[in-house]
């Protein structure tokens, strides 16, 4: 993809130019931040902060790149402090984020957690999202298909989805359509973007919510 250019499977929804690769991205899929008191680079996690938007992708690299280049300051046009480490506090905001609305999803009847209540919601089709811990046995979770059409999400550890569920761990985890669904993969994809995750799909060293 060049620089400004738009991505070819984007869809109708909010534009901003990511300050570090120079591409254009629907907000879903980036971080947006301000610059705060004393000057300070602040996370705006639910875009909902007042000031100035400056936005880059959701992505470990391209967040490193503009914490490192100067690229914040370049932007505000004013001198800013970056935070030590903001990117791994965006990763830890973010996991936070999925947690709470896997929370609420499960509150409201709209999502499910152990084998036999996902393969029973599998094979019902009520499931939309299949959602399987990053550190769980991968033979045990072969034996679960992502939905027709639906989505995957296989980058928070069992002890995070426990939080989520309730539980101390979590494996196997669903959500239904409609509901919460849709801001739960957007918010996973950003996460998943920042988390770093081995060739094997497991996470980071260190890197969980807690």
């Amino acid at each position: 993809m060049g620089r400004g250019k738009r991505s070819n499977d984007q869809q109708d929804g909010p534009e901003r130019k990511c300050i570090a690769t120079g591409e254009v991205q629907q907000t879903h899929g980036m971080i947006r931040f301000v610059v705060g008191p004393e000057d300070q680079v602040v996370p705006d996690i639910l875009g909902k902060l007042p000031g100035r938007g400056i936005w880059v992708a959701a992505d470990r690299k391209a967040l490193d790149l503009a914490s490192k280049k100067g690229l914040f300051a370049r932007s505000a046009k004013q001198p800013v402090k970056v935070p030590e480490g903001l990117t791994d506090l965006i990763e830890k905001q973010l996991t936070r984020r999925v947690i709470e609305l896997i929370s609420m999803a499960r509150k409201s009847g709209d999502a499910v957690a152990g084998y036999e209540k996902v393969k029973d919601w599998l094979g019902k089709e009520e499931a939309q999202v299949l959602i399987q811990a990053s550190d769980g046995s991968g033979r045990g979770k072969t034996k679960l298909s992502t939905p027709h059409f639906g989505t995957y999400i296989g980058w928070l550890t069992a002890d995070e989805l426990g939080l989520a569920f309730g539980r101390q761990t979590v494996i196997h985890g669903a959500l239904a359509s409609g509901g919460l669904a849709k801001r739960v993969v957007q918010e996973a994809q950003r996460l998943k973007g920042v988390r770093e995750i081995t060739a094997a799909g497991a996470v980071g060293k260190g890197k969980t919510a807690r």
